[in-house]
């Protein structure tokens, strides 16, 4: 299958269940969770600045408590948590506070994307920053809100999180990463 004719599948995909949770419509396509993040509408996913991984997760302090999931072949985690206690040893980003506890190899990260979604339970807008590693497969996902509405105050700051860490693009048509 050419690759436009696997994205319009995708897209499509997304379109009819936008509830759908995007590892289970990954599973269920034969493609790596990533290129279901990337067939969101623009409206919905924004492509954050991979090169800015560090500053950002150092930027989850200020949520206070927000939802970590980790997922792998076998079982996936639910952690509610704060960051902080940043440290690095070798190939480890650390995260480690009363209530996470987290070792990121931070090399195999290879995208990150801000993701407005309906929640799959009960359609409540979800607000995440979901990082993929270097298959596509998903590394670990932040959430600002989880089972319920976002605050005003979240919402504002996912808003300005998404734009701070946001790739820009060249007037050639080529991403450029904001360094500030």
């Amino acid at each position: 299958m050419k690759a436009a004719e696997q994205a319009d599948r995708i897209r499509a995909a997304v379109e009819r269940n936008p509830r759908k949770m995007t590892l289970q419509l990954a599973h269920e396509l034969g493609v790596p969770e990533v290129e279901v993040i990337r067939a969101f509408p623009p409206g919905r996913v924004q492509e954050l600045d991979i090169s800015r991984w560090e500053k950002l997760f150092r930027a989850f302090e200020a949520f206070g408590q927000v939802w970590v999931l980790v997922s792998n072949g076998a079982a996936t985690i639910e952690a509610k948590g704060q960051f902080g206690g940043f440290t690095t040893a070798g190939e480890f980003f650390n995260v480690q506070t009363d209530t996470l506890d987290m070792h990121i190899r931070f090399r195999q990260l290879a995208a990150i994307f801000a993701v407005e979604k309906p929640g799959h339970l009960d359609g409540t807008g979800t607000r995440s920053i979901q990082f993929f590693d270097q298959t596509g497969a998903a590394a670990l996902k932040v959430f600002f809100n989880f089972g319920g509405p976002i605050s005003p105050e979240r919402e504002k700051m996912f808003v300005e999180l998404r734009k701070r860490f946001q790739m820009q693009s060249t007037t050639d048509g080529t991403d450029n990463p904001d360094k500030s």
